[in-house]
């Protein structure tokens, strides 16, 4: 069986590349870092780590250790946390705006899931201002989506400027009326895009509608006509969805947040703790 403490001053010294710094975070000294490598090194009867003047790196077996050594201690916390009755459990209903399903979502949940195998979580997908509108209703605990203009509330996690959006072949003269392929209902995307064209003065017409991305998407393949959504869109496998270019005359479509928000501002237990692993992970969802 591994020391955990041996394991943690591993780890100190992989994070920190140097003995002293380790034993600075853990607040022990230089040379009790160093016993307890040795007697780590002896318990696996292997080199783990490579030693010079100005820094230590890993042996292959160290890399291997130190994989081991961060589940080790991980499943070793959830354990304390368990039985301490301190381990966020419960069910959170969570809303998850559309163009998140195509970011890194499923890592994200994947993660949460490791972190907290005690948490349930029940997603929801759809639009921002449906989300919202659920969220204030009573229907979800907490939303990871679009914030409607005029609303303060949620942690900003992302800001974007949407993207005027057609299948590759698609041309559009830069007197041309614009066929939209928009949300038949309120949606924040859609608002920007009709403000946009109606400041400009320029003519428009809903070519296509669409309650879902997909649709919408599909509606944009097929040269129906073009949509503003987020640069998300342009991750298609086959590259048919590309932004149109100056030459259409297209007006500058404003920037919205993406956020986390829940039923009040204070979120405790299970929520709260889902809110903040949203929060820490969030900026890696997209590119």
């Amino acid at each position: 069986m591994f020391d955990t403490n041996l394991l943690k001053t591993f780890l100190a010294v992989v994070d920190a590349r140097q003995f002293t710094a380790a034993g600075t975070i853990l607040g022990i000294s230089q040379s009790t870092v160093s016993q307890h490598i040795r007697r780590l090194e002896l318990a696996c009867g292997r080199p783990l780590l490579e030693r010079d003047t100005h820094a230590v790196s890993l042996t292959p077996d160290g890399a291997v250790l130190a994989d081991f050594a961060r589940k080790i201690i991980d499943a070793s916390r959830q354990a304390v946390d368990f039985f301490a009755g301190s381990a966020p459990r419960g069910r959170v209903r969570l809303g998850i705006s559309e163009e998140i399903t195509l970011t890194r979502l499923s890592a994200l949940l994947r993660e949460i899931g490791q972190a907290h195998p005690l948490l349930s979580i029940e997603l929801t997908v759809g639009l921002s201002s449906a989300l919202f509108q659920k969220l204030d209703g009573g229907g979800l605990d907490l939303v990871l989506a679009k914030r409607p203009a005029g609303d303060d509330r949620g942690i900003v996690v992302h800001r974007e400027r949407p993207l005027w959006i057609a299948h590759q072949d698609f041309r559009l003269g830069a007197g041309d009326a614009v066929p939209l392929v928009i949300y038949p209902t309120s949606s924040i995307t859609s608002s920007l895009a009709m403000e946009a064209l109606v400041n400009a003065g320029r003519a428009w017409f809903v070519a296509c509608s669409s309650e879902s991305l997909n649709g919408l998407r599909a509606g944009t393949l097929a040269g129906l006509g073009i949509m503003a959504q987020s640069r998300l869109l342009l991750g298609d496998p086959e590259g048919q969805l590309v932004a149109i270019g100056p030459e259409a005359g297209l007006p500058e479509l404003g920037a919205f947040d993406f956020v986390v928000v829940g039923r009040s501002a204070r979120m405790s237990g299970a929520i709260g703790t889902l809110a903040d692993l949203i929060v820490e992970k969030s900026p890696a969802l997209w590119p």
